[in-house]
């Protein structure tokens, strides 16, 4: 590519277009990131309006969770390889419709095959958002920009049983996909105008590896997603699992050899990429998890309604709202890895005390101090590790090294319920409000103990050994890999292949 090329390239990236760019990448976020658990509250009322046996039910759930997770990292290489603004469009765009066919489904196959749509539209938006932000911000003002999407990217997850039972509770559940509706259609055009355009290496798509992943990573979320409800010693749920770990093996021995491959291995030989990832896996195990049962405690133990519970929870869930851009920030100086592990110490504490406090009728008093120590934590976590995760790679390999962490962080959360729920149902169950506490308390202290170890995960990251790198944190640039270039921000913005 020719320096006329690129300077003509970045010579029409729209002014202002680092507010615009955290402004787009952030709704289109909180939006992907709210459907994973937004209708979790809603499930009886489309029961009654749709019928469908339990089993229909749970997948309204988890359809979106399996295309999304297993999709991710290919729609990041399809951004990198095709434009990443043009894809951003293309998931945007099927992201909305399928929102709008599941507010209009006539049955319940329609709104999980809907549903199903909704996840291949948010794999492909969703990676693209770091991308897109991080092409868009100036790396000395990343850290802020994170702290900020990360935000609401926290809270868009930790309130998604809120706003689904708000909305059931006063409107009716199609409002749930409405909701996105006009937001959509909002970003379209504004995406279109304020987004520039940017690409990765321009390396052919890697068909083998990208079949390998997405069928590995299919066979471990579906099992997953099967087993608290089939049963882990079933066939299809063994099967699945087996099979998931067996191809992700093979994507991991092919990705070492290929020329091309979507993943490069050599990325995770980096402490920065390997820790930062592993840190992610284990926070969103331990906070999907906890979340999805203790939303379930203040209402089905406290007798809280959907609405009512969801406030109550707001010390906790919209935390981020107020700590994470301090902690944007806070990562801009000092490093991104102290404030990760800190948040997650802190995480893991909130969890430990509520896994203490919690009984049949306790006051919501006396969980309040777990829920802020918790929100506190899960807010300094949040805008850092956004910061690590695309400095721990060159720039040309943010997509994928976004989609990467998307992935892991969607099977962490996947992984996080399934196991929680088998540990709350070994101890405890539905049967009385004794039961559900004696099942919760030891499935949150698991919770507790999983984050922690993410924590000790961030402490393998290196410290911060330059300034100017954007927040991450993490000085050593990827093995094998030049360090990026001074501006990042620029150099993400040059297309590499011929238009």
């Amino acid at each position: 590519m020719s320096q006329h090329g690129a300077r003509r390239n970045t010579h029409h990236t729209p002014r202002g277009g680092a507010v615009w760019a955290l402004v787009i990448t952030s709704v289109a976020g909180f939006m992907a990131a709210l459907d994973n658990l937004v209708v979790t509250t809603a499930l009886p009322s489309i029961r009654e309006d749709l019928g469908g046996a339990l089993h229909d039910l749970e997948w309204t759930v988890s359809a979106y969770t399996l295309t999304f997770a297993v999709l991710l990292m290919f729609g990041a290489a399809l951004g990198d390889r095709f434009g990443r603004r043009r894809l951003f469009l293309v998931g945007l765009t099927v992201f909305t419709g399928a929102s709008a066919a599941a507010a209009v489904a006539p049955g319940i196959d329609s709104l999980i095959a809907a549903r199903a749509v909704q996840g291949v539209g948010a794999a492909i938006m969703m990676p693209l958002t770091l991308t897109l932000l991080t092409a868009a911000v100036p790396a000395e003002r990343r850290g802020m920009a994170y702290g900020i999407w990360g935000a609401v990217n926290g809270l868009a997850v930790a309130s998604g049983p809120l706003v689904g039972g708000s909305l059931t509770e006063h409107i009716s559940w199609q409002w749930i996909f409405w909701l996105n509706v006009p937001l959509g259609l909002a970003l379209l055009p504004l995406a279109r105008l304020r987004l520039a355009e940017s690409h990765g290496t321009g390396a052919p798509l890697d068909i083998p590896g990208t079949l390998l992943a997405s069928g590995g990573l299919f066979g471990i979320v579906y099992g997953l997603v099967r087993g608290p409800v089939d049963g882990w010693t079933g066939a299809v749920v063994l099967t699945a699992l087996f099979a998931g770990v067996a191809l992700l093996v093979g994507f991991v021995l092919y990705s070492t050899r290929a020329k091309n491959p979507m993943l490069p291995m050599r990325l995770f030989r980096s402490r920065a990429f390997s820790g930062v990832n592993a840190a992610s896996l284990l926070m969103f195990l331990g906070m999907f998890g906890s979340i999805f049962l203790l939303s379930q405690y203040m209402q089905l133990v406290l007798g809280y309604s959907p609405t009512e519970a969801g406030l109550r929870m707001l010390p906790w869930t919209g935390m981020p709202m107020l700590v994470a851009p301090i902690a944007g920030i806070l990562s801009d100086r000092v490093g991104g890895r102290p404030v990760v592990a800190a948040g997650l110490v802190l995480q893991a504490a909130g969890l430990g005390y509520l896994a203490s406090v919690i009984t049949a009728d306790a006051s919501y008093a006396i969980q309040l101090p777990g829920l802020i120590v918790s929100g506190i934590g899960m807010a300094l976590y949040f805008a850092p590790a956004s910061a690590l995760v695309m400095s721990s790679v060159a720039a040309k390999e943010q997509g994928i090294a976004s989609g990467a962490n998307n992935a892991l962080r969607e099977v962490g959360g996947a992984l996080g319920i399934a196991v929680m729920s088998s540990i709350f149902a070994a101890q405890g169950g539905y049967e009385s409000a004794q039961t559900f506490v004696d099942g919760l308390r030891p499935a949150v202290a698991v919770g507790a103990a999983v984050v922690a170890l993410g924590g000790l995960a961030a402490l393998a990251i290196p410290a911060r050994r330059r300034t100017g790198d954007g927040g991450g944190g993490a000085s050593a640039a990827p093995a094998t890999e030049p360090a990026p270039a001074p501006e990042p921000a620029l150099a993400a913005t040059r297309p590499t292949t011929p238009h």
